[in-house]
């Protein structure tokens, strides 16, 4: 089997090893337009601040494709899929053939309808392409206003005010909303404020300013005008689905697939950010665009093109970062109240900026937010993973912050020894 995947994150990586968990034979043929092998996307802003040296960004070393039998395309884009042919054409003009496809295109950064958004000195962050532009302004500029209230908007700011920066960020409404509560958001604007960083939530947007001569003035909002040498825009991403639309695939909020991973046309399958796949949690297809989901999605995309067929679970909503020293994960659902049938237990030390907060749906822990303190992470993912069954007191024990696989059912244990 002729195996090709389009696309640089990290379901490429995973659907290389699956594939080579079932078939050690078979060409795989990797088509990026980045010039670059996969790389760690979070590490991006260590990197534009000097943490890191761009060596320690890829993902997997060079000779990880050799052993593989990989064939990389770098700096190339696919313009169309002739699903009859199953024929890749790309901007090169070069034509290459597929037996299974895998589309791992992952997401495009939304440009907002702002005016003066377009000429220099506006900025995206998604990419070590765009890390590398804005490594050679970061020592120049001295003052940036971040658009976003996501990850990347987070960390791009972190970014420039490590390197002495003054650093605004507009949020339109709150930070991380998606994946923490208010009083977490609050708990993570306190710290980076302290470490420098403004931030203006529940802040409009009205337009980039820029002088005569079109470099930039500032952002103009509804509190009023920011000053800005550099804005980037980090107002989110959408899945990159123009292929699998040009190509005919049922596409929703991501290219639909199946258990298996597969698309609607049975020989092409989607993974990573723009993959609309099982959610574990709900049984509902959704978006979710986190590291964990696209690895494992790409892990079994390649082994049902390999013929395993091997069924996908399922992913999970799950977030995991650390700002300036402040450790926080939220895992599963964590934006949901009471009355809509789930139960919460709060620990908040807001001194030293530790929160902890159980969302339970009857006697099962549903998600978790955790600030500060995320040792117990690990125990508490399992027991939403999994679904356990919880007494009142194994309950208890969870809300005093000590989860414990003694707490674990024991057919569940009995199992991971017999299946080690």
């Amino acid at each position: 089997m002729n195996y090709v995947i389009v696309g640089n994150g990290v379901s490429a990586i995973g659907a290389i090893e699956g594939i080579r968990q079932h078939d050690t034979t078979g060409p795989i043929t990797v088509i990026s337009d980045e010039a670059v092998p996969t790389y760690g996307r979070p590490l991006i802003s260590y990197y534009l601040s000097d943490k890191i040296k761009f060596e320690t960004l890829p993902f997997r070393p060079e000779e990880f494709y050799t052993k593989n039998g990989v064939e990389m395309r770098l700096g190339s884009r696919v313009l169309s899929i002739d699903t009859k042919g199953k024929i890749l054409t790309l901007d090169s003009g070069d034509t290459v053939p597929y037996g299974k496809l895998l589309l791992a295109t992952g997401g495009t950064p939304v440009k907002p309808n702002l005016p003066g958004i377009d000429g220099p000195g506006v900025h995206n962050f998604t990419t070590v392409a765009h890390a590398e532009t804005l490594k050679e302004l970061v020592d120049k500029v001295k003052k940036v206003v971040v658009i976003g209230a996501g990850l990347i908007a987070l960390k791009a700011a972190e970014g420039f005010a490590e390197k002495g920066a003054e650093v605004t960020i507009v949020v339109r409404s709150r930070i991380m909303r998606t994946y923490f509560d208010e009083t977490a958001g609050e708990l993570i604007v306190d710290h980076l404020e302290k470490n420098g960083i403004r931030f203006m939530q529940d802040t409009g947007t009205k337009a980039i300013v820029r002088y005569d001569d079109g470099t930039i003035k500032g952002v103009e909002t509804d509190q009023g005008l920011i000053d800005a040498d550099v804005v980037i825009v980090a107002a989110g991403v959408r899945p990159n689905m123009g292929l699998a639309a040009q190509a005919g695939l049922t596409t929703h909020q991501g290219i639909r697939v199946n258990d298996y991973l597969a698309t609607s046309d049975s020989d092409i399958f989607a993974a990573g950010d723009v993959a609309e796949a099982k959610d574990l949690l709900t049984g509902e297809y959704t978006v979710r665009p986190i590291w964990p989901n696209a690895y494992t999605q790409g892990r079994y995309a390649g082994l049902n093109m390999a013929g395993a067929d091997s069924p996908y679970t399922g992913g999970m909503s799950m977030n995991s970062i650390t700002y300036y020293g402040l450790p926080t994960i939220s895992v599963g659902e964590t934006n949901l109240a009471d009355d809509d049938g789930y139960e919460t237990a709060i620990h908040l030390d807001r001194e030293n900026s530790i929160y902890r907060k159980l969302i339970f749906k009857g006697n099962v822990l549903a998600g978790c937010i955790l600030i500060g303190d995320i040792d117990a992470a690990g125990f508490y993912t399992s027991f939403i993973k999994n679904g356990f069954e919880l007494d009142e007191a194994a309950r208890e024990i969870l809300m005093e912050g000590n989860p414990s696989p003694a707490l674990w059912p024991d057919s569940f244990i009995e199992g991971m020894m017999n299946n080690p």
